[in-house]
């Protein structure tokens, strides 16, 4: 791996293309690099993990608007939308945006946590769409897939977006545009110029992760892979982008990010070097953000340990500065403690989702949720008792380089009414490949079946599954069975409110 500098220069520095760190990236997203065996594995097991959240996602509302949007841009070569039958196609990046939409909109795929946060699987829905279109293989998939797994983490590594108030999306834009310059097999510059548009136009602030979070959370990485879809169409065609990006006298990182004086480090492989970042992501068992993961764990455990509720008396979550500010009581978002709050942002409340773990002993992605369930007057009791800390020792822990040590977990401290304190930590969540029991294929498997249950009929999931499971040596059209299509009445009793399209 390589450390590659990143600052602001003035223009006057005319900053060589081969200096600027868009130019790195599509160096490696341009290069001949071994795909590695370990690697394949796991972009076969994130497909199988976000065909379960995509098709789970179905019935509800951002997927159903996105869905209506996509079947109005039908295309006779086009790719396919999950759930619709497979010999309809749409134009690729309205098939992007559709299925990136439905595989976020439950919060529910994977995790990469680093300087700053994403869901890498994000990448694979635009990617997978232009695949299918251009008429593409298996193998191609795969490498497409790896880069832009590869670009995302390392980019969230090394810059870091939260602080200064912007959405994780903006490192979405240019992993996809790379991703696909290297599906397309695109030379440096076309790739590099993608990347550069895809940033531009993908800058979008961290309000909609913030206050009352709307169906937008689910719509937004969906929107970024359409852009950079079409950033990559435009440069196909031969089109430039403000350059250089990062680096630029009035870039993002001077004007965006953290100033002129900035300097940040984005750690790539060398150039040939295999693309293994995949492997440092992780998927969530629980249908709520990441950061909640370990502490729905440790508060399933810690529901054996109580005999009665309604006799504690205050509950600490002591944590990072990441949980504490963005789904603690740090992000002073009243919302958070509001029994009436929407679904997306109950999954952003430690608090919410503590206390019905705690509670219910036990979490589940659609009962959790419900407006019952949140409006239960023990639960809002017990919801009105926690408060969560930061912990410079939890913090340090997140940011660990070493990715078997990082931690985002926490210590909870419950004192019950009586004077006993009960207390526990954990480090990681039980499916973190550092967890006690780290996913493997057949607990993605697992996942999709339960996910899929009554949704698909029998023998389309038992189809998809083997299918998938053999991407390596899929030829050009073989991706079409990728898609997934639900039973007959999920989609023909559904109505989308009318639109411009």
């Amino acid at each position: 791996m390589r450390n590659i500098k990143v600052k602001v220069y003035p223009s006057a520095a005319k900053l060589k293309k081969k200096q600027q760190l868009a130019w790195k990236i599509a160096e490696i997203a341009s290069d001949k690099s071994k795909l590695n065996d370990d690697a394949i594995d796991m972009v076969i097991n994130r497909i199988i993990d976000n065909a379960s959240v995509a098709i789970a996602s179905f019935n509800r509302k951002p997927v159903i608007s996105a869905r209506m949007m996509a079947l109005s841009h039908p295309r006779k070569n086009g790719a396919t939308v999950f759930g619709i039958d497979s010999k309809k196609k749409f134009d690729c990046e309205w098939a992007a945006w559709a299925n990136g939409t439905a595989v976020r909109e439950l919060d529910y795929h994977d995790t990469f946590l680093a300087a700053d946060y994403s869901h890498p699987g994000d990448n694979i829905p635009p990617i997978l769409a232009v695949a299918q279109q251009k008429n593409m293989s298996g193998k191609d998939l795969i490498r497409g897939i790896l880069t832009g797994y590869e670009v995302q983490v390392n980019l969230v590594k090394g810059i870091c977006l939260h602080k200064h108030k912007i959405d994780h999306i903006a490192h979405l834009g240019p992993s996809v545009a790379a991703g696909l310059g290297s599906l397309l097999k695109l030379n440096t510059e076309k790739i590099y110029q993608s990347i550069q548009q895809a940033l531009h136009t993908t800058i979008s602030t961290r309000q909609s992760r913030k206050g009352e979070i709307s169906s937008w959370k689910a719509f937004a990485p969906a929107h970024a892979g359409k852009l950079a879809i079409e950033a990559v169409d435009r440069c196909m065609r031969g089109e430039g982008a403000p350059s250089p990006i990062y680096e630029g006298e009035d870039s993002i990182i001077a004007y965006v990010l953290s100033g002129p004086k900035a300097k940040y480090y984005v750690p790539l492989p060398n150039i040939n070097g295999e693309k293994k970042a995949i492997l440092e992501t992780y998927t969530k068992e629980h249908s709520a953000e990441y950061q909640s993961q370990a502490l729905i764990d440790l508060a399933r455990s810690m529901h054996e340990r109580i005999d009665n509720i309604s006799k504690i008396k205050s509950i600490e979550i002591h944590t990072s500065h990441h949980t504490h500010y963005v789904i603690g009581t740090g992000a002073k978002d009243p919302q958070k403690m509001d029994p009436n709050a929407s679904r997306e942002t109950l999954d952003h409340s430690i608090m919410y989702i503590f206390a019905v773990a705690l509670e219910d002993g036990k979490w589940h992605h659609i009962n959790s949720y419900t407006s019952k369930r949140a409006n239960r007057k023990s639960t809002i009791e017990l919801w009105r008792k926690i408060k969560t800390f930061e912990d410079k020792k939890w913090t340090k822990k997140y940011h660990n380089p070493d990715p078997n040590k990082k931690c985002f977990g926490g210590r909870v401290i419950i004192r019950m009414k009586n004077g006993i304190k009960i207390e526990d930590e954990i480090s990681v969540a039980d499916a973190h490949p550092s967890g006690k029991r780290p996913f493997e294929r057949y607990n993605y498997i697992e996942k999709f079946i339960t996910l899929t249950q009554g949704i698909v009929e029998e023998n389309e999931a038992k189809r998809f599954i083997k299918d998938v499971q053999n991407l390596r040596k899929m030829e050009p059209k073989d991706l079409l069975k990728l898609n997934i299509k639900v039973k007959n009445k999920f989609f023909s009793e559904q109505k989308g409110s009318i639109g411009i399209f």
